[in-house]
């Protein structure tokens, strides 16, 4: 089974709520990298296909596209390629957030 990451805030507060990372911000900080692009549909080829509706952030990683899902303030990605990970430490270093395991 692959390792999943959550970006998130949920571990900061302010005010005594934890803060999220809101949709119009991942859009507007994905839509300034050249390596992403937003998908509303994440499509899985294999045996079967498979379609998940939702709002992915697909990084270009030479030839895979790999899905950086936000999801209820926080944003999602697995760890499968090894890639990912200095990605994903610069996307949470660049958003003010946390690192999660699951």
């Amino acid at each position: 089974m692959s390792q999943r990451y959550r970006i998130t805030r949920s571990l900061q507060e302010t005010n005594g709520s934890p803060l999220t990372i809101s949709l119009e911000e991942c859009k507007q900080y994905f839509a300034s990298k050249a390596d992403f692009a937003y998908s509303p549909v994440f499509t899985v080829s294999g045996e079967t296909t498979m379609s998940i509706e939702g709002d992915f952030f697909m990084w270009s990683y030479g030839d895979a596209k790999i899905p950086f899902r936000h999801y209820d303030g926080d944003i999602y990605v697995s760890g499968t390629n090894e890639a990912v990970i200095p990605k994903l430490m610069e996307v949470a270093s660049e958003l003010v957030a946390d690192i999660t395991e699951g």
